[in-house]
């Protein structure tokens, strides 16, 4: 059960980060619409937002947590706080140099990132002035994320899956109360992120203060613990975040594309990202420091019915969540977004985009889970060069499905990127999948088969319920506020009991989705 409470703690946690997320999105999407100055803030946000998956979520907490592990299983307190102290110090010296380089160098970042944009003067420059503001955010979140591996590693996982609800309240407050100080206005959002992170970082300290544990930063580049995680680090870079590299590498296909791609995309990440953070973001954080406490103590048995858990929890999660979006994708985007600026055409054009993406989320949220499975035993390698092939092949997928669309003048090319990203996540867990199997460090439990019938089932009458209530139920473009929000929530529901019904009445019970602790 611990896994379990633990997990459901991150998730509530990060539930509440994401309706505040959406809310904000909200808030920006009537305020701001889908124009060249919010695709312009989109850019400069997801930039460093993208840095912050790599070292923040990804590379860094990948190699810092099994290390840390280690440290803390030989149970010398003075060495691991002469870790800390060491990691602290060595990563905000390196992160402040890549601070400075990155706010003096905006221009040239825009550029790559967003080379569309230079045939746009005014957007160009816009985006390069936002993104000196909001460049410093990945050193403050960084840090926030070596916090929260500390925290996480001694069990305490609420702050810091809280800790984001913070920028989410910046980000509002600043959009609704500092938006006509600024010229332009939307430039309110990107002191939003600069406040966020610092609110972020300084919610982590007083938990590892109560631990004992507040690092005194020091430089230590030739630590041992140090350099392991630096070691570590190298190839995680890449591997870790597969999915945000394609996802960016749309950003810069549709800077190429009309006005209101990069938003449009942008809408329908944040609302796939709704389930993948909830639960996959969830899932993999609480699990990292299980397995590599299994690992650390010898218990392949238990290792391995850890990542049997996580990815039976992680399908029962992922197939609804996929339907959902994918049939429910512009009433989702009407209840949500649909008001004032944000018109017909970008709810249904971000719709389509959500749509494409939703397929890929099973993939992506099985991939949360079964990395850890690497990383966990310090092998950084193969999920190394499972992204490497997945990023080619989207590259390949853009290639194909867009220049297609664009040849043949399809109005809305940008979906084409989304589809081509939940394929190259299929490909990345296929290949993860494989590969962990081929080690040994994986062995599938009993009951298999018969949970994938069940799921099928559910999943069906789930998928008949939603396509049948948003075709004859409810018109979501002609109702008001209120009655969208009723109206989805209703349907969602429904479609929830639909589904658990389901699975209980063909013989699941709650009981098989507890981890169960297993002789090491």
């Amino acid at each position: 059960m611990k896994l379990f409470r633990s997990t459901a703690i991150v998730s509530s946690m990060t539930l509440l980060s994401r309706v505040l997320g959406f809310l904000r999105d909200a808030i920006v999407a009537q305020r701001f619409g889908a124009s060249a100055a919010t695709d312009a803030f989109f850019v400069a946000f997801r930039i460093p937002n993208f840095l912050r998956r790599l070292f923040a979520e990804g590379s860094f907490s990948l190699a810092f947590v099994p290390v840390l592990a280690e440290y803390k299983a030989r149970g010398d307190v003075e060495a691991l706080r002469e870790l800390n102290d060491r990691v602290a110090g060595t990563l905000g010296a390196i992160l402040l140099v890549v601070t400075a380089i990155g706010v003096l160098a905006a221009p040239a970042l825009v550029a790559l990132f967003a080379p569309g944009y230079l045939d746009r003067p005014e957007q160009f420059a816009m985006t390069a002035d936002m993104l000196r503001i909001t460049f410093p955010y990945i050193l403050l979140i960084s840090l926030a994320g070596f916090a929260g591996g500390i925290l996480n590693s001694h069990g305490r996982f609420a702050m810091p899956a809280l800790s984001p609800v913070l920028l989410n309240l910046a980000m509002i407050s600043f959009a609704v109360l500092g938006a006509s100080y600024f010229q332009p206005p939307i430039a309110a959002l990107a002191w939003g992120v600069l406040c966020g992170g610092l609110l972020q970082l300084g919610m982590q300290l007083p938990g590892l203060a109560r631990l004992g544990l507040l690092p005194r930063p020091r430089w230590g580049w030739g630590h041992e613990g140090v350099r392991k995680i630096l070691r570590l680090m190298i190839p995680t870079l890449f591997g870790a975040s597969v999915a945000q590299v394609n996802l960016l590498v749309d950003t810069l296909i549709a800077s190429f594309l009309i006005a209101g791609s990069v938003s449009w995309l942008y809408y329908a990440e944040r609302l796939l990202e709704f389930p993948l953070g909830v639960f996959g973001v969830a899932l993999s954080t609480v699990i990292l420091p299980s397995l590599s406490a299994h690992h650390s103590e010898s218990k392949p048995e238990a290792f391995s019915a850890a990542l049997d858990w996580a990815m039976r929890v992680g399908c029962f999660i992922a197939l609804p969540a996929a339907l959902s979006l994918l049939i429910l994708a512009e009433p989702l985007m009407w209840t949500l977004f649909g008001y004032r600026q944000f018109a017909a055409d970008d709810v249904h054009m971000a719709g389509l985009a959500l749509a494409a993406l939703s397929l890929g989320l099973p993939a992506f949220i099985l991939i949360k889970v079964i990395a850890p499975g690497f990383y966990s035993r310090q092998d950084t390698r193969t999920p190394v060069k499972a992204g490497i092939i997945a990023m080619l092949a989207n590259v390949v997928f853009n290639a194909i499905i867009v220049g297609t669309m664009v040849y043949r003048d399809y109005p809305a090319p940008h979906m084409g990127m989304a589809l081509a990203s939940a394929l190259a996540g299929w490909l990345n867990f296929a290949l993860l999948f494989r590969w962990l199997r081929a080690s040994g460090a994986f062995v599938a439990r009993p009951g298999w088969i018969r949970f994938a019938l069940q799921l099928a089932l559910a999943g069906s009458l789930l998928a008949a319920w939603l396509w049948w209530a948003s075709v004859h139920w409810l018109a979501f473009a002609d109702e008001s506020v209120l009655e969208r929000l009723i109206g989805i929530a209703l349907l969602i529901g429904v479609g929830g009991v639909v589904y658990v019904g389901s699975l209980l009445l063909s013989g699941l019970r709650p009981r098989d989705l507890l981890d169960r602790p297993v002789a090491g």
